[in-house]
């Protein structure tokens, strides 16, 4: 009986891993692309219910508007009186972009609208409240 002797297969060769490489990448690109992106105002807020609410689109803009009195914008909390430059700002990166307000129900009415006021002064043309859908 004679014996063979057999080697080892050499990994280092003979395989050509660029196009799994490559592959790699494109796979990266094409979730990196169509992925899309949850927008947070950094707050959250208990929004009221409403029989009438209706399920819109993603805003552009989001602007929280808590029961202390703060508001929100980008997860960072600014002065009602700097709202209409933070909406602009924004508003002209995404001229496309409708505002949404996310108060709590239990804030001031007033600080409300001064946020609603400074978001249509800044250009916006839809604005809306966010409701809960009541049930």
């Amino acid at each position: 009986m004679q014996r063979q002797h057999t080697r080892p297969p050499s990994f280092g060769a003979g395989l050509n891993v660029t196009p799994l490489i490559d592959m790699v990448f494109i796979l990266l690109i094409f979730f990196a692309v169509n992925s899309s992106f949850v927008k947070e105002t950094g707050v959250e807020v208990d929004r009221p219910t409403a029989q009438t609410a209706e399920r819109q689109d993603q805003a552009g803009i989001l602007i929280a508007v808590t029961k202390d009195g703060e508001v929100w914008i980008e997860q960072q909390q600014v002065d009602v009186r700097v709202v209409r430059g933070h909406v602009e700002r924004l508003h002209a990166e995404a001229p496309e972009a409708s505002a949404l307000i996310l108060a709590d129900k239990r804030s001031e009415t007033g600080l409300v609208m001064q946020v609603l006021d400074q978001a249509r002064l800044a250009g916006i043309a839809r604005v809306a409240v966010a409701a809960t859908e009541e049930l």
